[in-house]
Formats: C-alpha cells, structure tokens, sequence
C-alpha cells in the first residue's frame, strides 16, 4: 500500500507573510523542511503539496513567478535526496465560490484522482486549521505545525481535537516516520 503525505506549502515548507509569498526571493525554507519532504519519500511515501494561493487571484505574482516558486522547492528537496509526487494548488480568492480552496476538500480529490489512492488514513500537515479540516474532510490524519500561522492556530485553540502537534515539518516527519 502506498502512503501519501500531504503538504500546505505557506508555513510549513517555507516562510509565511501575512503580506503573501510572490516572488523566488521570498520564497525562504524553513530550516530541515525540505531535508524532511527528502526523508518522506526515501522512506517511500508519495508528497503531496496542497496550497491555496490567492495571491493569483489577486494579482499579487502571476503563473510565472508561482512556478518559479515552485521549480526552486522541487530542486531543494531533489538536492536533499527527495521528490515532490505532485504540486496542486487553488488560484482562486475567497470569494469565488470554487471548491478547491482549502478549507473545502476539493484539492484532496484532485490528489486522489491524480494518483489512484484515497486519502484516508494519509497525514495532512498545515499551519492553520482550514488545511487540516480539508484533510479530515477526506479522512487524514491531522498533524498541525507550530510554525508558519500555527502558533496562532493553536492560540485560538478551535477545532483541535485530535490533532498531533508538531514543532516543524521536520518534527512532524519524525512522527510519521516513528
């Protein structure tokens, strides 16, 4: 049986700004992340990256810099020894009824489709907790990083309920993996 992991991207993998992530420069990894995604995948688990980026929507970077973004997170990690399975992402904003923007599951679905496996009992780790209701929408297994937006998460204490709490992603691999 193949295991999946599924990534939010903002917070967990890279820096977060409130001001939104729009260029390759400001695109920084937290420090062990992509050295973690490394381990997921040597360790043979498809990842999965599930990110809402509105920053499209609203004309804060266009596809361009997004896949930029991207093409430097997938070097990262292959430079670590990993891979990325897969990068999926809502370009929608919040007020275009899709149904692909987290906290709704339609992201989760697409992963599903695009590799033939359910998403139940796989790890869904974010830094807020409309990553993780996308994930328990599907069935995952909610792991909630203290980085990026999680310390506030954690703060408003909401909608916690069985979820692990981890330090980092390098944190949370560890409890995968352990």
């Amino acid at each position: 049986m193949t295991q999946l992991v599924i990534l939010d991207r903002d917070g967990v993998i890279n820096q977060d700004s409130d001001h939104y992530v729009k260029s390759v420069d400001e695109w920084i990894p937290i420090p062990g992340s992509t050295e973690a995604i490394a381990r997921l995948s040597q360790a043979g688990y498809k990842v999965a990256i599930a990110t809402n980026q509105s920053g499209l929507a609203r004309g804060y970077f266009d596809q361009q810099q997004l896949d930029a973004m991207h093409a430097k997170m997938t070097a990262l990690v292959e430079a670590a020894g990993g891979r990325i399975d897969g990068i999926f992402f809502c370009p929608h904003g919040p007020d275009d009824r899709c149904d692909c923007r987290k906290p709704l599951p339609g992201m989760i679905h697409q992963i599903e489709q695009a590799f033939d496996l359910s998403a139940e009992r796989a790890y869904i780790v974010g830094d807020s907790l409309r990553d993780l209701q996308a994930g328990q929408a599907c069935g995952c297994i909610p792991i909630l990083v203290r980085t990026g937006k999680g310390e506030r998460t954690l703060a408003k204490g909401e909608g916690l309920d069985g979820v692990i709490i981890c330090n980092d992603l390098a944190d949370a691999v560890d409890q995968i993996l352990g």
